[in-house]
């Protein structure tokens, strides 16, 4: 879940299906060091859009960097257009759950360019996750994410996609050495 230093809850719709029912083609590719600016640019986008715990352009480089020296932690991956432009970004986490006896992967952050929602990105990120190797490592026991509670267009489109709230409350107290 979203730690103290990462607010994140997604953003507004991140995409659908196409009229077939299946993902848009494959668009979703782990990012790597040259792809930091445009998720930095796109990070301080999501949380100006949909505001949570407030991050800094440090915080999300610190991300970066330590998904990339310890990745057993998780992942960030991009989606790009036809152009190769990047158009999305997610924070892919991994966490142990006993009660579910497996790995769950949280959806951290998902953010995608508001001139692309819409068109199947993010039905093909959750489609890839589950279902591909190449995005996630193994398969997870099950895919968690947060939003916030205005972001109706969000919270709709995760329901479509089987998302469910649960019974417990989150509580999350920071610690004092940070």
């Amino acid at each position: 879940m979203p730690g103290p230093s990462s607010p994140n809850e997604p953003p507004s719709d991140a995409g659908s299906s196409d009229a077939s029912g299946s993902p848009p083609p494959d668009t979703w590719r782990n990012a790597t060091p040259a792809d930091d600016d445009a998720i930095v640019e796109m990070c301080l986008a999501l949380n100006a859009e949909d505001p949570g715990e407030p991050v800094a352009e440090t915080q999300i480089r610190r991300t970066l960097a330590e998904l990339r020296a310890h990745p057993v932690r998780g992942k960030a991956v991009l989606a790009a257009d036809d152009d190769g432009h990047v158009v999305g970004y997610a924070l892919l986490i991994a966490f142990w759950s006993n009660e579910y006896g497996g790995e769950i992967c949280i959806i951290d952050e998902l953010y995608v360019r508001p001139t692309h929602r819409g068109a199947g990105l993010g039905t093909a990120l959750f489609h890839r996750v589950e279902h591909d190797r190449s995005l996630w490592h193994g398969t997870p026991v099950a895919l968690e994410l947060e939003v916030t509670p205005k972001n109706a267009r969000a919270r709709a489109f995760y329901e479509r996609l089987g998302f469910r709230s649960r019974n417990q409350t989150l509580r999350r107290r920071t610690s004092s050495a940070t």
